[in-house]
């Protein structure tokens, strides 16, 4: 079995056993993930880093690159407050900007982006959902809602153009690419309604946050690596 793919089963069982901890309402569940949570992104993107298949992916720089911007916001996130919450957001929002520096400059150069049916689609949703979970958030924090509000619209951006790649990659690399980024897109989207919309929302509801997060940054990981097959 490859190093990498030993890797790739440690930040699973590390996913499966922060998300149960994200789940429970325990105070010394929350102090485990202290542990937990931080170490998830340098297993995956060790994992990413010693894959074979990864040498020569067009992508692999930029996704190691954001995978370093997750980390911050994993570990900024752990925080209480919306000072912390904001921190880790822009965090994450450099790391999508890393993400889409290498999706842009891989895109499907044969048609624009807006032709695509699932940039359209991702859009629409942000355009739906975006500015009211900012002006929720804003009323908070003034500062929190335009961070929040320009957060989702690199998250929107990052969730397009990851299903818009150049054809000439391996099809399944392109596949698990725009798979991660609408995972990606879902996860924040529960953790926006979660924090801002849903007052009492059940602890349940960050466990299912940190579900589909890991599995988005598996998903991306993964389509890099095979992107340069």
């Amino acid at each position: 079995m490859r190093t990498s793919t030993r890797l790739k089963l440690a930040y699973v069982a590390l996913a499966a056993a922060d998300t149960a901890l994200a789940g429970s309402g325990r105070p010394w569940a929350h102090r485990v993930r202290h542990v937990t949570k931080p170490l998830l992104l340098p297993v995956l993107g060790t994992a990413l880093a010693s894959d074979p298949r990864a040498a020569r992916s067009p992508l692999r720089t930029t996704t190691l690159a954001a995978q370093v911007g997750g980390w911050g916001g994993d570990v900024l996130l752990l925080g209480e407050g919306e000072r912390a919450f904001a921190a880790g957001a822009a965090s994450f929002g450099v790391g999508h900007l890393a993400y889409i520096s290498g999706f842009w400059r891989h895109r499907d150069r044969r048609t624009p982006i807006t032709a695509s049916r699932t940039a359209r689609v991702v859009g629409a949703l942000w355009a739906a959902t975006g500015p009211v979970v900012a002006a929720t958030a804003a009323r908070r924090d003034r500062g929190l809602g335009a961070t929040l509000l320009g957060y989702s619209g690199l998250l929107a951006t990052m969730a397009a153009t990851a299903s818009h790649l150049d054809p000439a990659l391996p099809r399944d690399a392109r596949l698990l690419t725009a798979a991660g980024g609408s995972v990606f897109l879902a996860s924040d989207a529960v953790l926006g309604a979660r924090t801002f919309l849903l007052p009492d929302a059940p602890e349940r509801l960050e466990a299912v946050v940190m579900a589909t997060y890991a599995g988005a940054q598996l998903l991306l990981a993964e389509g890099a690596a095979r992107a340069g097959r």
